[in-house]
């Protein structure tokens, strides 16, 4: 397991060298598709990802010939707080300009401390549950068709939403609202 950028084309050589044949057969990748855009608004009881518009991760899939599997994490949003964007609005307004020009930003959280837990920088011990999803499989193409490519996408949020409304009640009991898919 390591890290890589991801660019599309560290993500490319990534699908498609290694493995048993030498060709990507049985690599993988995990992509959060959400980014530094959907870390801003991460707040605990509640989940928005950023997905609508995003639809790289489906073209590189289908130029790879890769099946998506989309996961839904339960609760990593409550392992941090963070500034409330409401109640901040130039400090938001600032990252979002930093993410504009820099590419990334930081969000401005806290948790616990090591002795104490009021304040700090370690998370608070809250659980996480994975969800994995059924997979998508994908017709490869070196030219995605547009339509296809809209199709996968909307595959993709149709599982997420699946997997929340099966799970939400077992993993988000305490949520304040529900499941978001926006941007």
């Amino acid at each position: 397991m390591g890290l890589a950028s991801v660019s599309r084309e560290s993500c490319e050589n990534i699908l498609s060298k290694g493995g048993p044949n030498g060709e990507g057969m049985g690599r993988a990748i995990t992509i959060v598709v959400g980014g530094a855009r959907e870390s801003l608004d991460a707040t605990p009881g509640a989940l928005r990802l950023v997905l609508k518009r995003r639809k790289g991760f489906v073209k590189l899939a289908v130029r790879a010939g890769a099946d998506l599997v989309p996961c839904l994490a339960f609760g990593e949003n409550d392992v941090y707080e963070q500034v409330d964007s409401t109640a901040h609005p130039y400090l938001h307004r600032f990252q979002l300009l930093v993410k504009k020009f820099a590419g990334f930003t930081v969000p401005l959280f806290h948790a616990r401390g090591i002795f104490n837990y009021d304040v700090g920088m370690m998370p608070y011990r809250r659980p996480i549950n994975v969800v994995v999803g059924r997979p998508i499989e994908i017709l490869q193409s070196k030219t995605p068709d547009p339509t296809y490519v809209d199709q996968i996408h909307q595959r993709y949020q149709d599982e997420l939403l699946r997997i929340w409304d099966e799970w939400k009640d077992t993993f988000a009991r305490q949520r304040l609202g529900e499941l978001e898919i926006v941007e």
